[in-house]
């Protein structure tokens, strides 16, 4: 069994966590910058064994896009392009920032490490790897856009 690698790709910074061998906890990884997330990642994924990636879905209040869908959309298809043999998931990300800034500022850290934006984003792509997690062992796949690789 591998772990399940989850992105929150943002336009400068890019959050990362990932499961456990168990495939039950997750826990942030790093945050790295937008320009060397694929390097990063091959890197990554070529020292440890990823079973899928799932990366955040940017959506409005209304399920429609947001504005960074189409950034998001790029990256997704960039992915599955260098790895195109890997279960890429897609999974709504409403409100991942917001909950992962009311998650830092009750842990009882200074004022100035709850701003630190890159903290943020590794912890929103933490929350995404628990609702991922959960649905999937809860055979709620079918609600989660799978990108790749095609069937």
């Amino acid at each position: 069994m591998g772990r399940f690698l989850a992105i929150d790709y943002g336009e400068r910074r890019v959050g990362l966590a990932v499961s456990d061998y168990m495939q039950v906890i997750a826990t942030k990884l790093t945050t790295v910058s937008t320009i060397d997330v694929y390097n990063y990642l091959r890197d990554y994924i070529g020292k440890e064994e990823v079973d899928l990636i799932v990366v955040g879905n940017p959506k409005q209040l209304d399920n429609t896009p947001s504005e960074s869908a189409k950034m998001v959309n790029v990256f997704v298809d960039n992915l599955s392009k260098i790895f195109p043999d890997m279960d890429i998931y897609m999974i709504d990300e409403r409100y991942t920032s917001k909950i992962a800034s009311q998650s830092i500022a009750v842990s009882g850290m200074k004022k100035k490490k709850r701003q630190d934006k890159a903290l943020i984003d590794s912890v929103s792509a933490v929350l995404i790897l628990q609702d991922f997690m959960e649905m999937y062992k809860g055979n709620g796949i079918d609600n989660i856009l799978k990108v790749s690789p095609k069937e």
